[in-house]
């Protein structure tokens, strides 16, 4: 396949992906499941690694992205859907997208954690559309991680891979978006 067609190909690819990706699920019902997603990703990750307890401890606040779909042909993307906790209180939803583009192959499942170490650091993520790079900034769930871990400009990352097979060697970042759960009808 020619460099072309695969670029032409990827941008396809990550074009679908972006499609429909609301923040808010569409349904009582489908919020419910992801609540649920939500609740299974913390004990899955708390399982792997007890010591990310002591940032669900410490942390003002966190935002849980239960099952991420990532996928690439030398252009990627991801997206998912989450919930964001303040003081351990679901306050509302997130969504993420990511556009990477470099040596990438391949599609993933993989959930996300992101703590705020205080107000000020969840406020500038419910705020406005927060960015960030994930490759540069995100710790993988594997047992006494965590321990090691600390916040970097007032977040800390987790990721934990689901299921998939993904070459990744590639720049990019991701984009949150925050609706809060008061503003749901």
């Amino acid at each position: 396949m020619k460099a072309g067609t695969m670029g032409l190909t990827g941008l396809i690819i990550v074009v679908l992906m972006m499609a429909g990706c609301g923040t808010v699920p569409n349904t009582p019902e489908a919020r419910t499941v992801l609540s649920a997603q939500v609740k299974e990703a913390i004990v899955l990750m708390k399982a792997e690694d007890p010591s990310i307890d002591n940032f669900f401890e410490k942390s003002y606040g966190y935002a849980v992205l239960p099952k991420v779909f990532k996928g690439a042909i030398w252009i990627g993307g991801a997206k998912g859907k989450g919930e964001v906790y303040e003081h351990r209180s679901m306050v509302g939803y997130c969504s993420m997208t990511q556009a990477t583009l470099g040596f990438s192959f391949g599609g993933e499942y993989f959930r996300e954690i992101i703590f705020f170490r205080d107000k000020e650091d969840l406020d500038k993520f419910k705020a406005e559309e927060y960015v960030f790079s994930a490759q540069a900034t995100g710790v993988a769930i594997t047992s006494g991680a965590a321990a090691k871990a600390d916040y970097k400009s007032g977040s800390a990352v987790f990721v934990m891979t689901d299921k998939g097979l993904m070459v990744d060697a590639s720049l990019g970042g991701q984009r949150f978006n925050y609706v809060p759960k008061a503003s749901i009808k």
